[in-house]
């Protein structure tokens, strides 16, 4: 509970999820929109999580029984085996807002990121079980997301209809309540790693236009 007279200062959780660190193009443009996040919200937190930088664990049956087993019924065993998933769960609940970075791998998130959605669907905490059916808790948040795909995959390119990932996207955070999305889908970065084009001519129209 805040005090009386104090106010509550957004805060930006800022998620890059490319192992291709400083040549990777979803990271140079999270990093300028945390950059003007700050701008304009100079007494607001940035909280930053490089997916690529931690091991997270594949999901198996045993931290799935503890993710179904309400947390007063919970093994200090149990516990353990969510240590890491209730991490990043928190992250996401404590933020106002999210600034993702996602490359696509073979059609698809990469596998960093992949792990990381899956351990973000929490019961009782990201996931609420209704009388109606499964209802996220995201509903207050707004996320932003830089897709960098190597290939032309825009809606007048012959290889649209492989782009799985926007939809995948799309479709997971609106199960987890998400409503507000906004999708930076930037495709043919293949020609900036063959220096067929600079990086700060092919960054520039969506440097503009963030």
């Amino acid at each position: 509970m805040l005090a009386v007279g104090e106010i509550e200062m957004p805060i930006l959780l800022h998620i890059d999820s490319s192992p291709m660190e400083q040549t990777s193009i979803s990271r140079r443009l999270t990093r300028e929109f945390v950059q003007r996040w700050r701008n304009a919200n100079p007494q607001g937190e940035v909280r930053s999580r490089d997916l690529a930088a931690i091991t997270i664990p594949v999901i198996d049956a045993a931290w799935i029984s503890a993710n179904l087993t309400p947390g007063e019924s919970r093994t200090s065993q149990q516990d353990h085996l969510l240590a890491l998933s209730t991490e990043l769960t928190q992250e996401l609940l404590d933020a106002d807002e999210y600034v993702i970075g996602v490359p696509m791998h073979n059609w698809g998130p990469s596998s960093s990121f992949k792990l990381w959605a899956d351990h973000i669907v929490r019961f009782g905490k990201t996931i609420l079980v209704t009388p109606a059916g499964p209802k996220g808790t995201l509903g207050n948040k707004r996320a932003t997301f830089f897709i960098a795909a190597g290939q032309q995959y825009g809606s007048h390119a012959a290889d649209a209809p492989s782009n799985l990932l926007e939809p995948w996207l799309r479709t997971f955070f609106g199960n987890l309540g998400v409503k507000k999305m906004q999708f930076v889908f930037v495709d043919g970065t293949a020609r900036v790693k063959f220096g067929r084009i600079d990086e700060a001519t092919f960054l520039a129209p969506y440097m503009e236009a963030m």
